[in-house]
């Protein structure tokens, strides 16, 4: 028999579809973080997890804690080889659909949440306060993954953008910016809507997009520092709004990288792009940040640009980040950093803060996590003393906990603009 939601909507009781033969199937993670735009925690969230095959079926009921998170749980996924395969033709992830809703805010539905196989896709859900009880909410539908479904080929440009020639104005210096614009369509599509997305989270979304998480770690790390210059460039030229246009970058392959409204990330590729999202590409003697494209390498051919299946293999090889883009772009290439970060009451110290750490740079993080605890009350309040101790280290420990950090209770550069990033969301709230 089946069961009416409180928005009407009919769905059976949750039943597990996992197969009777567990060791021979595979599964994936998934967690699924409740927050308002304000990144605040909405607790008492009802996820529910469905197959797009059978959507009425519930394969899984969730409630957020006080975090405004899911327990993370297993489900089925495909084998993990076909994600490692240029050559198969079966889709490497399975498609989930979800449900959040909690009557004081606005429903979240996606459909085609992508999971991998061994690996933890972390779904957010940002929900709106709503002054009539289960309002209808927003609607995701997430399209494939561009190595496995069918997008245009990049179009190519010169990796080194000619502004001397073109007129163009750049910026004096490369500047990690907090947001960028992205305009959801080809550049002169004027029904495209805008996004304003947080710089780390365009990252994290165009990675998840368009490489597979199951891959190597020096390949991931190739991948997203690509993404990252690339992206640096069109905003260091200032490319699109010198031809007029009000936004930063474009979801189209053909122009940029495919971003995709409201789909899920994966925990190590987003562990990746905190660590080196300051980092671009350069050449000698050149100031901005190299337009570095690439293309799958087997349905599309690219000379002199990065292939992602041969990054994927020379990751299998031993190759580390930097061999893996000197490969492709030659050895001139390099890893720069950008001087700047916006968007941060202080930047990040250039050391770890632990245990027996004292100064200004420890009281800026206690001042930080205590504002942080104020909404996130699972981070214990601590003493803003300068001094880094033990109640110190469990606060951060709390914290990474929370936002898919390892909880070292060590604040390196990934924990350090984490929790100036939730700072300044959380204190934005009065805005």
């Amino acid at each position: 028999m089946n069961n009416s939601n409180s928005n009407g909507n009919l769905y059976s009781k949750p039943i597990r579809i996992y197969p009777t033969e567990v060791g021979t199937q595979s599964f994936g993670r998934l967690q699924v973080h409740c927050t308002t735009p304000n990144i605040l925690p909405i607790e008492g969230a009802i996820v529910r997890i469905s197959s797009p095959s059978n959507p009425t079926q519930i394969i899984e009921e969730l409630t957020t804690d006080s975090s405004g998170l899911t327990p993370e749980i297993e489900l089925p996924a495909p084998p993990i080889d076909y994600s490692l395969d240029p050559n198969s033709e079966v889709q490497p992830y399975a498609d989930y659909n979800i449900f959040a809703n909690q009557p004081d805010y606005t429903s979240v539905s996606i459909a085609n949440m992508q999971l991998l196989a061994d690996v933890t896709a972390i779904q957010d859900a940002t929900m709106r306060r709503s002054e009539a009880p289960n309002a209808s909410g927003s609607l995701y539908v997430i399209g494939p993954h561009t190595l496995f479904g069918d997008y245009p080929p990049k179009i190519a440009e010169p990796e080194i953008n000619p502004a001397a020639e073109t007129g163009e104005i750049v910026l004096s210096r490369v500047v990690i910016p907090e947001f960028v614009i992205v305009h959801d369509g080809p550049p002169t599509d004027r029904s495209a809507s805008n996004h304003y997305v947080k710089f780390q989270d365009y990252i994290k979304n165009v990675a998840s997009s368009e490489i597979y998480a199951t891959w190597p770690e020096a390949t991931i790390q190739a991948n997203v520092l690509a993404i990252l210059s690339f992206t640096l460039n069109r905003v260091f030229t200032e490319w699109y709004r010198n031809q007029g246009f009000n936004f930063t970058i474009t979801s189209s392959t053909a122009f940029d990288h495919k971003w995709i409204p409201g789909r899920n990330i994966f925990d190590n590729i987003s562990l990746i792009v905190d660590s080196l999202f300051i980092n671009y590409l350069s050449r000698p003697n050149i100031k901005q940040p190299i337009l570095t494209q690439y293309c799958d390498g087997v349905r599309v051919q690219c000379p002199n640009w990065m292939t992602q299946w041969g990054s994927k293999d020379l990751g299998d090889q031993g190759f580390d980040a930097i061999g893996i883009l000197r490969h492709f772009y030659g050895d001139s290439i390099f890893i720069n950093t950008a001087p700047q970060v916006s968007g941060v009451p202080v930047s990040w110290p250039g050391h770890n803060l632990n245990i027996g750490a004292s100064g200004d740079n420890v009281r800026t993080i206690q001042e930080q996590l205590n504002a942080i605890a104020d909404v996130y009350t699972a981070i214990p309040s601590v003493a803003v003393t300068g001094q880094y101790n033990e109640q110190t280290a469990e606060a951060v420990r709390a914290f990474q906990s929370i936002f898919n950090l390892p909880p070292t209770g060590i604040v390196d550069l990934p924990t350090w603009y984490r929790i100036s990033g939730i700072y300044v969301a959380v204190t934005r709230i009065g805005e």
